[in-house]
């Protein structure tokens, strides 16, 4: 006999939730198959079979808190499922029709359909996607009209449903998840802990720091020229399209270098200076803002950000980012231009002391020389903790990032 633990968790991660147990008891399953999935404050950790044999019990269940390295399920190694236990549903097919019991009322047969093997056999109808987006919304798939092939429901029903007209849906707690009536609708969900995590982290960086954001505007015709005249060639030489988002991380990086209390921390009363600069690209992903980490940008070419960027933004949309691709980081990157935001004010990343929020590109008329021309401008804005980075540092730090922006080639000759 085996145990099953939750894995060892960062200092900065206190606990977390089963979200889903992928087996039942008594099933028997393979060395590296899913077992469960355990949702912490950053990232949805997954915890997989050992080896061959069966799960023979669930400690915890689904919902349940659970500690670094606690003991979860009991497992045994090399065993085989008994005869008489439920054999592993296949969650892509349909249930098998319940069976129908035989009852009696004055001597007629009468057909009587066990309640819960229905509901149960309703569940299990439904996709793996469909029932992880039932659990995090609270939403049972029952009451939501569904658009799929022969009125089965979607995961994109699931994300935006229509309740159908007679539903009355309630929480665990008895409070209603959703409600309808004719064609006004409301919903009620949970907060995920994710959600819960960003929230409490936003509430003490406005209540904790003295925050403070100065602005600025850059010029982006230079950039978008180079990126017109080179992204073929550079797709092509390093296989990764040429975005914005490198050259403002190179120019971040370099901006850090000249103040170095823009890349500190703040650690009670002691100031720590970082000699190295890893960036944070901030993402947003089904289940919400995540920030990973770019190591060591200073070592990196633009292609290789590029490249990381992909492969972090890949794993932020598929839920599979691991805890050290976002712990730590010494400056955050913000990009809301994506979504059309003009303009807006970051909010700080503790410990980190400063961010950069970059926003959409517009045309707008410039006094150039002493003429009007059109140009694509951008607003540029960094929030800093007033504690640790004065005004004029802050203000420098801002116009060094513009002036290289707008003069790109300043990065290569290094000046």
């Amino acid at each position: 006999m085996a145990d099953i633990k939750a894995p060892v968790f960062p200092e900065s991660v206190a606990d977390g939730t089963i979200v889903e147990w992928h087996v039942t008891e008594g099933q028997q399953v393979n060395r590296d198959d899913l077992l469960a999935e355990i949702e912490t404050d950053k990232v949805v950790l997954e915890v997989v079979a050992p080896d061959n044999g069966v799960l023979t019990k669930i400690v915890k269940q689904v919902d349940d808190t659970v500690l670094s390295d606690e003991l979860i399920a009991e497992f045994e190694a090399g065993a085989s499922a008994s005869a008489d236990s439920a054999p592993a549903v296949d969650p892509d097919q349909p249930a098998a029709p319940v069976q129908a019991k035989q009852a009696t009322d004055g001597g007629e047969p009468v057909q009587v359909t066990d309640k819960k093997d229905s509901v149960e056999s309703d569940h299990k109808d439904q996709s793996p996607a469909v029932r992880k987006a039932a659990k995090e919304s609270g939403v049972d798939p029952k009451e939501v009209e569904g658009s799929g092939r022969g009125g089965r429901v979607t995961k994109t029903d699931m994300a935006n449903p229509t309740l159908k007209s007679d539903s009355s849906i309630k929480s665990d707690s008895g409070r209603p998840v959703a409600e309808s009536t004719g064609e006004r609708t409301e919903k009620r969900v949970p907060m995920t802990r994710l959600r819960k995590t960003v929230a409490n982290r936003l509430l003490s960086a406005s209540q904790d720091t003295a925050m403070l954001t100065t602005f600025n505007e850059v010029n982006m015709k230079p950039l978008m020229d180079m990126r017109a005249k080179y992204k073929d060639q550079f797709e092509k030489r390093h296989g990764v399209r040429l975005g914005f988002m490198s050259l403002f991380v190179k120019a971040a990086t370099e901006a850090l270098k000249r103040f170095p209390a823009v890349n500190a921390s703040l650690d009670g009363d002691d100031i720590v200076y970082h000699g190295f600069y890893d960036i944070g690209v901030a993402v947003s992903s089904d289940r919400g803002l995540v920030v990973p980490v770019l190591r060591d940008t200073d070592r990196m070419s633009m292609a290789d950000v590029e490249s990381r960027i992909r492969e972090l933004g890949g794993l932020a949309q598929k839920g599979k980012l691991g805890l050290n691709d976002m712990t730590g980081g010494t400056f955050t990157i913000s990009n809301g231009g994506v979504f059309g935001s003009l303009m807006s004010t970051p909010i700080l990343n503790p410990p980190q002391t400063a961010i950069l929020g970059m926003h959409a590109i517009n045309d707008r008329p410039m006094a150039v020389d002493g003429k009007v021309e059109i140009l694509p401008m951008m607003y540029l804005a960094l929030s800093y903790d007033h504690r640790m980075i004065d005004g004029k540092e802050a203000v420098q730090f801002l116009v060094t990032i513009k002036e290289l922006v707008e003069d790109p080639a300043m990065l290569l000759l290094d000046l």
